[in-house]
């Protein structure tokens, strides 16, 4: 209800802007500088001037209304007026998966935001073909994201990591819900706090062997039919989700 009543508050042609203003905390009044990038965005793309109004975001502290303060070809500022929403962190969950091609890999992390994941973890597994990412690239696709999606937060973006490595570290008591082509699901209902999603080709072998032996992993079924990796992710993120009633 709250969440209904923003709405009417806001114009859906008012921008929303992530401002991650590191070490600064949101209050009334305060003056917040802008990235060049969404200086440019508001005064060329969406022909914004100073007066209009925007919505930002920082992670932290919650929703708010804004004016734009300031605004030159690449630089500007909002001043906070309103705390719409307070913070609130997204109910969701980890997901491991291994890089795929550049365009896969940004999909990825875009559906992934926009169905709630907390923190992106990718893995290195034996049928990896791609073993660099660009950080930074993909932060700002969830911080796009996330912009789109009306969350109060970005997920965690983290470092690439060998699967065997984060399997040897994974606490036994946190589940682990693993997509495995062709096994049969565990029975039970599915619930997990993260999900791991294979590279195109599958977990070799011994990595099947080595993740059904690991106390925390849950097998899951994502239907009859071979998906690409990155369907795969959408679909047993939602499975998770349903399973946690939204």
């Amino acid at each position: 209800m709250a969440h209904a009543r923003y709405r009417e508050r806001m114009s859906r042609s008012d921008p929303r802007l992530y401002l991650s203003a590191e070490g600064e905390t949101f209050t009334q009044g305060c003056e917040i500088s802008l990235a060049p990038g969404q200086a440019h965005y508001l005064g060329n793309v969406m022909r914004h001037s100073v007066g209009d109004a925007v919505r930002v975001f920082n992670g932290r502290d919650g929703e708010w209304s804004a004016r734009i303060h300031t605004l030159r070809k690449d630089r500007g500022s909002v001043v906070l007026r309103n705390l719409e929403r307070p913070q609130c962190a997204t109910q969701g969950a980890e997901l491991l998966f291994a890089p795929l091609k550049r365009d896969a890999t940004e999909l990825v992390i875009r559906m992934g935001t926009e169905l709630g994941v907390t923190s992106f973890r990718p893995v290195v597994t034996e049928r990896t073909n791609t073993h660099r990412l660009n950080a930074d690239r993909l932060l700002l696709i969830a911080e796009e994201a996330a912009e789109q999606c009306e969350r109060l937060d970005v997920p965690h973006i983290q470092l690439l990591s060998p699967l065997r490595q984060v399997l040897a570290e994974w606490p036994e008591g946190r589940a682990l819900c693993v997509a495995l082509e062709r096994q049969q699901e565990e029975t039970g209902t599915v619930s997990g706090e993260a999900l791991l999603i294979g590279p195109e080709g599958g977990f070799s072998e011994a990595e099947v062997a080595l993740l059904k032996h690991h106390p925390a992993v849950r097998s899951i079924s994502l239907g009859s039919l071979i998906l690409k990796a990155e369907t795969a992710v959408c679909a047993g993120l939602v499975r998770l989700a349903v399973a946690r009633g939204f």
